[in-house]
């Protein structure tokens, strides 16, 4: 597959950014790259490769999950610009 850069342009216009010409260009052909990579890895024959979900095999190394207060609601707050009601006051985004 061959990216072009209206294929660029479109990615970039959904992702709401501005993009000069150059940055266009250099997208392309690093989007390009990336695809032939992938092209590549693709053809490599998998048949004989067992299904797996993790390359090591551990198996849950996580801790346990517990809930822990190290601070107080009010030392908290203490870094809030501003508070309403015991709550992070915040600008509103339009």
């Amino acid at each position: 597959m061959m990216i072009t850069i209206k294929d660029v342009e479109h990615v970039a216009k959904l992702a709401r950014l501005e993009l000069t010409e150059e940055e266009k260009e250099l997208y392309t052909k690093q989007l390009g790259d990336v695809l032939k990579y992938v092209d590549q890895m693709n053809e490599v024959d998998t048949s004989n490769v067992k299904p797996m979900t993790q390359v090591i095999d551990f198996v849950n190394v996580m801790r346990e999950d517990k809930v822990v207060y190290e601070h107080t609601k009010e030392e908290l707050m203490a870094n809030a610009p501003e508070e309403e009601n015991g709550f992070f006051k915040v600008p509103k985004i339009n």
